[in-house]
């Protein structure tokens, strides 16, 4: 039988919540400014493209 101390379990789960939470934040505001740009610009471009190619009734 194995004992589990649960205070130590419930803060190795927080840690690992705080790991992914960090990780996620790193994907979406470690983009420099020029990335942040460019990103903006393809995404305003696509959206011009579509809109283009709508079709109206």
């Amino acid at each position: 039988m194995t004992v589990v101390n649960l205070n130590k379990a419930r803060k190795a789960r927080a840690r690992e919540a705080a790991k992914s939470l960090a990780a996620e934040n790193r994907v979406a505001f470690g983009r420099t400014k020029a990335e942040k740009a460019q990103a903006q610009a393809d995404a305003t471009r696509t959206a011009r493209q579509l809109d283009g190619k709508r079709l109206e009734p």
